[in-house]
């Protein structure tokens, strides 16, 4: 991710988009062993430590979603709603773009983001998961 120096923390920041994106990945994954959303265990910083190349990859397909969408997006919700939809979406759970009232520029955000396929089939902390947070 390229260094945004107008940002007040440059460096590992993320902005709203992005951190709404990964808290919506992780309390609508299950964890596999807990039968427990992964919210109840880890945060996004957990995320970016234990699997850095998909949450990379990820932080790529958003760069290329709002750039290719952008027009779109300005017409849709704010940031953090944005990123949480583009992660629910994807996934096709059962709300996101298509569920907020945003009409045509709802239906087209949706066809966006599916086509990225999902991304949480690859989504596996492989980390204890203790007492609640």
């Amino acid at each position: 991710m390229t260094a945004n120096w107008m940002s007040p923390n440059p460096f590992n920041s993320l902005d709203d988009f992005e951190e709404a994106y990964f808290e919506a990945a992780l309390w609508s994954t299950i964890d596999a062993d807990t039968g427990r959303p992964l919210d109840d265990c880890y945060d996004v910083d957990d995320l970016r430590e234990a699997m850095p190349e998909w949450f990379e990859e990820q932080l790529r397909d958003i760069e290329d979603f709002r750039e290719s969408n952008e027009e779109l997006l300005d017409q849709a919700g704010d940031d953090a709603q944005n990123g949480h939809d583009f992660w629910l979406t994807r996934e096709r759970h059962g709300t996101g773009f298509w569920d907020r009232g945003y009409g045509r520029v709802g239906d087209e955000l949706t066809k966006a983001a599916q086509v990225y396929g999902s991304a949480g089939d690859d989504l596996s902390l492989g980390l204890p998961c203790g007492e609640e947070r």
